[in-house]
């Protein structure tokens, strides 16, 4: 249990309710007793009272008294200088959102890369090499993220648990829940998409285009989506599950319905006089929220990912709130 300490409000929690804060910082700390702590006094910001649905500004102190949580497995979201001043070990530690024996799962920062390729100096995969057991056996991925997407990855400590979870996700018993930041409002208001995916070289790298049943190389992709929350016409907040597997599935289906997801340097094209809504971020807005997999021992292993700064400071500005997105069972 450690001392009061006092933490600063980060540039990207602009109007973020408190209770919101307390549970990306300290998510170990249960509402009720944060309840407590506010009515006591023992909680407060910039030395004055407050109450849980009181809206946190950059730069304000907060006072955290003593309490008996593990801040280290809330996956927070990570900066752009923690990511180039850490060690591969650190940083990894900084991202596990759940481990045991035969499972890790981090939440995979926005632009850090999976997988090595051209121009990539630093990966996930290389980094894992530092979580190396004393018997030689390096943790194994056990399925992928584009590299601007953050959120829920799942890792194997075990090649047992790695032929196990690589198997649950290739036959599709899993359940992967992203939200995504669109350009307009989908009509219906929740649907279906499927369509054949072709992968082309372009100048630009790998890209994947819709294509016809039956032309070469093409693989069959279907997603579903429901918008949470709009921001009039111009911006809508959509949860995404991919049925399928397949590479940048989610953002050319989204591209797909007339509605591309903002930030993708790839598929995002506005027509003439469409302008970047101030204060948001030029960044890939698509998350890994959810997962639900069957874990190697037996049971199911249900994680959520905090979502990345970028993204937290659009739906503060947005007004959009979390709980709309709904609880997943943990």
């Amino acid at each position: 249990m450690a001392g009061v300490e006092h933490k600063q409000v980060g540039g990207d929690e602009a109007g973020m309710r408190l209770d919101r804060w307390f549970k990306v910082h300290y998510p170990g700390l249960g509402f009720g007793a944060l309840q407590k702590l506010l009515r006591s006094g023992q909680v407060r910001v910039d030395g004055g009272r407050v109450k849980s649905d009181s809206r946190v500004q950059p730069g304000q102190t907060v006072r955290i008294p003593p309490i008996d949580v593990d801040e280290k497995k809330s996956g927070k979201p990570l900066s752009g200088k923690e990511l180039s001043h850490s060690t591969d070990h650190e940083l990894l530690s900084r991202m596990v959102l759940y481990e045991d024996k035969k499972v890790i799962v981090l939440n995979k920062p926005h632009g850090l890369p999976v997988q090595g390729g051209s121009g990539v100096y630093r990966n996930i995969d290389k980094m894992l090499e530092a979580w190396t057991s004393p018997r030689g056996e390096k943790p194994r991925l056990c399925h992928r993220l584009d590299r601007d997407t953050s959120g829920v990855l799942v890792v194997a400590r075990t090649r047992g648990a790695a032929q196990a979870l690589t198997a649950a996700f290739r036959e599709r018993d899993t359940q992967k829940i992203y939200w995504a930041l669109v350009k307009g409002v989908p009509r219906p208001a929740e649907g279906k998409v499927s369509s054949w995916l072709v992968k082309e070289q372009t100048l630009d790298g790998d890209r994947m285009r819709t294509a016809k049943h039956g032309e070469a190389g093409a693989d069959h992709a279907i997603s579903y989506f429901k918008v949470i929350e709009q921001a009039g016409q111009n911006l809508a907040w959509l949860e995404m599950q991919p049925y399928t597997g397949r590479t940048h599935q989610l953002r050319v289906h989204a591209v797909h319905i007339g509605h591309p997801i903002i930030g993708d340097p790839k598929y995002f094209e506005a027509e003439q006089g469409w302008t970047f809504p101030g204060g948001v971020q030029n960044k890939l807005h698509l998350h890994a929220r959810h997962i639900d997999v069957p874990h190697p021992d037996g049971g199911r292993l249900r994680i959520t990912a905090p979502l990345p700064p970028h993204m937290v400071q659009t739906w503060n500005l947005l007004g959009f709130d979390e709980a709309s997105g709904g609880d997943f069972e943990e």
